[in-house]
């Protein structure tokens, strides 16, 4: 018996190395946890159809800041997540919360994203980060364009895409939460969630 325990755990070795190997190079690519120091930026914005320069230092003076990652303005998910965010925008005010979405579409795709009345329908800013540095400043990962796509207008989208990530962001420049790999409406919900939970704390 003994002789068949140490035949399996050499077996297995090189498989629970790989294993190790594989979980070690996720981790370092995780996006930033509760904790963190959530990155300052200044950001070229949008809001209904209006170009402004946002920055998260003056926005977390007012109070938790939600900063959502998108890949694309005009994708299907991402017009869902717009617009649960601007539906439930005065319960994330109420919460003394603001939210900001980020994205690598251009400013001009932004305006009409910020304005259009069926998504963000004028009520939250949406910021252009074009080469994706503040998306890989919050380590989440950018994937290159891909050559044919398009958006739910028939639109090219020739831009580059990061992943679906939320930060809740207490004024004191902390991440209170992570929340990704769920639906955009749970994505949205747990957002609020985190939110209120820090109201309770207060």
């Amino acid at each position: 018996m003994n002789t068949l325990t140490t035949a399996l755990k050499k077996s297995l070795a090189p498989a629970a190395l790989a294993a190790l190997a594989l979980l070690s190079t996720l981790s370092a690519h995780a996006a930033l946890q509760e904790g963190d120091t959530a990155p300052a930026f200044t950001a070229q914005a949008a809001l209904a159809g209006e170009t402004l320069n946002y920055q998260l230092a003056d926005a977390l003076k007012r109070g938790p800041v939600v900063v959502y990652f998108y890949p694309s303005a005009y994708t299907n998910g991402c017009n869902i997540q717009a617009h649960t965010f601007a539906v439930n925008l005065d319960a994330f005010t109420a919460a003394g919360a603001s939210v900001v979405g980020v994205s690598l579409d251009s400013i001009d795709r932004l305006r009409t994203f910020s304005a259009d009345p069926d998504y963000c329908a004028g009520k939250l800013p949406v910021a252009s980060d074009t080469d994706g540095r503040i998306a890989k400043s919050y380590a989440l990962s950018v994937r290159a364009a891909q050559a044919g796509r398009k958006d739910t207008r028939g639109a090219d989208l020739d831009h580059a895409f990061t992943e679906r990530t939320t930060f809740v962001v207490r004024p004191d420049g902390k991440i209170a939460a992570t929340v990704g790999g769920v639906s955009p409406v749970e994505n949205v919900d747990q957002a609020l969630a985190a939110v209120r939970r820090l109201v309770a704390a207060r």
